[in-house]
């Protein structure tokens, strides 16, 4: 049991620091519905409304008018499991752990002359669900992640000349979390499971940068770096079952260290004429900073080896790797009134083969998407996204004794993204 909490105390932390590369897996980024519709090609580049807050606060200068943009983005998410090997007699592998999930954005930008403008957004950087059924073939090894991050933005940007414009903005970063896992009972194994339930919360500080420089009339590059958010999470550890003896419903103070990757996106937004505009972009994510992790317990009794003992203070090696995101998009402009929007994304996972869980079923992913706005007046735009992103089928294959023995699986991971939004100007 020892052993048991170890390793599901880890995987929160895996979790925790992996709500980004899951958003990859399953959902869509969720930022701007706008930007949805091309595939988020031209993210740092496009400024195309006040979601540019998020995509480069450079934008908020290139906007003609003050504007407020909200949206909200869904994700219905579908993995099939196969060739399931191991696990408790009678499992099941029903692959619906992803609810169905909506997820809210909302910007606001103020222009002040001379080049300056003001702007704030509250949207989502990262966040992860997954909840398998309780009868699940591998739920020794995780059985519900959930992992929410809010942040809010408060934004300045200058617009030096027609040329050049940068902008700036501090995030607060509200992060909590959530695992379960199932615990074998060895005399009745796949029956009286006990359970760990593990919660932790923190808020910390990174910042937003971003520069766009338009060196013709028609052409526009952009630039934006995300920082990294440092985390150190406080939270608690509850067992529950018959196989923890004595220590059957306790509960155990924690705390980890975790850091979100830094991030740069490049990208370029060419108008071809009146109608025709193109896009391109690739995101650079650095997930080599989760070489390994590190978690302290408190109050850990002397059967469970004390604070100084093996569940006082952990380290295991993850040896995560640096990905890539590209995409490319076209929107074309119908009238005043409407613009079709359509892109193709591909998107690299870093996790390895060695180390994937069914917490993070995830592989290397490839998306198309389409979009449309309406503009009814010179005020107001609404925008439509939907994407489909199709994953590489990847192998989970894990054996630790402690945790029910060996479990493998072949999971084939698919999504559909919806996007409504609109835009207020005045």
């Amino acid at each position: 049991m020892k052993k048991v909490m170890l390793k599901t105390t880890l995987s929160l932390s895996v979790a925790l620091a992996s709500t980004q590369l899951f958003a990859s897996g399953f959902a869509l980024n969720e930022q701007s519905i706008s930007g949805m519709g091309t595939g988020f090609a031209g993210r740092s580049s496009s400024a195309e409304d006040a979601s540019t807050v998020y995509g480069n606060p450079a934008g908020m200068s290139l906007l003609k008018r003050d504007q407020v943009t909200a949206g909200v983005a869904a994700i219905d998410a579908k993995t099939d499991i196969k060739t399931v090997r191991g696990g408790p007699p009678g499992g099941t592998s029903d692959g619906d752990m992803v609810p169905f999930t909506a997820v809210p954005n909302a910007f606001f930008v103020k222009q002040l002359g001379n080049g300056w403008a003001l702007g704030l957004g509250a949207y989502a950087p990262f966040g992860l669900i997954t909840d398998y059924e309780s009868s699940f073939s591998g739920r020794y090894y995780g059985q519900k992640s959930e992992v929410k991050v809010v942040t809010l933005q408060p934004t300045v940007s200058y617009a030096f000349n027609d040329v050049v414009s940068v902008g700036f903005g501090p995030t607060f970063n509200r992060m909590s979390g959530e695992l379960s896992s199932a615990t074998p009972f060895a005399p009745t194994f796949g029956r009286n499971d006990g359970s760990i339930d593990v919660k932790g919360d923190d808020t910390a500080i990174g910042y937003n940068i971003g520069v766009i420089v338009q060196p013709t009339d028609t052409t526009r590059l952009g630039l934006t770096y995300h920082s990294k958010v440092s985390y150190n999470l406080d939270g608690h550890t509850n067992v529950s079952g018959v196989g923890f003896g004595p220590f059957n419903g306790t509960r155990y103070k924690g705390s980890l260290d975790i850091t979100t990757p830094e991030n740069v996106d490049f990208s370029i937004t060419q108008k071809l004429d009146d109608q025709w505009t193109v896009y391109a972009g690739s995101t650079w994510t650095r997930w080599s900073r989760l070489k390994n992790i590190t978690i302290n317990n408190e109050g850990v009794p002397a059967a469970l080896g004390g604070s100084a003992g093996p569940i006082g203070t952990i380290v295991e090696q993850q040896n995560w790797h640096d990905t890539w995101a590209s995409a490319i998009g076209v929107s074309y402009r119908v009238n005043k009134e409407w613009v079709l929007r359509s892109g193709l994304s591909v998107d690299q996972a870093p996790t390895n083969n060695t180390d994937r869980s069914v917490r993070i079923p995830t592989g290397d992913r490839r998306a198309i998407s389409f979009g449309a706005g309406y503009s009814p007046t010179d005020d107001l735009t609404i925008d439509l996204a939907v994407s489909y992103l199709k994953e590489e089928d990847v192998n989970v294959n894990l054996n630790n004794p402690q945790r029910g023995g060996a479990y493998t699986a072949r999971y084939e991971n698919s999504a559909w993204g919806y996007g409504l939004g609109a835009t207020y100007k005045f």
